[in-house]
């Protein structure tokens, strides 16, 4: 058996971190390391799609939901328009291999993000 994602140490309450919002499927939190003046990570409560390939081809409602609390939070936090970004493998910069959205906005310059 794997480690405990940081993801699902934190929904369990074993890493502090303040959840944004919440559904029955999804969380939200504050990226510990922004990339822009609104980063937010949109996180499935599940641990067992590690990228947003396995997710989309195995579970297409719940990406639908990730979107969705990713559109809501950029409206709450941000104008509205915002940058969704999935890293998918190291290569692309993935760090934290349980799928998770950045959503990014304000005063967006460039194509960056980590984990």
């Amino acid at each position: 058996m794997s480690e405990a994602s940081i993801f699902s140490r934190i929904l369990v309450g074993d890493v502090p971190a303040e959840i944004l919002a919440e559904t029955d499927h999804v969380f939200a939190i504050r990226d510990i390391a922004p990339q822009a003046p609104v980063h937010l990570l949109v996180i499935p409560k599940t641990t067992e799609y590690r990228d947003v390939v396995e997710l989309a081809a195995a579970d297409p409602a719940l990406l639908a939901e990730m979107v969705g609390l990713a559109a809501r939070l950029a409206g709450e936090h941000a104008d509205g328009d915002f940058r969704l970004v999935f890293n998918t493998g190291a290569g692309a910069g993935q760090t934290v291999f349980h799928v998770h959205a950045h959503v990014l906005a304000g005063g967006l310059q460039e194509e960056t993000t980590g984990a």
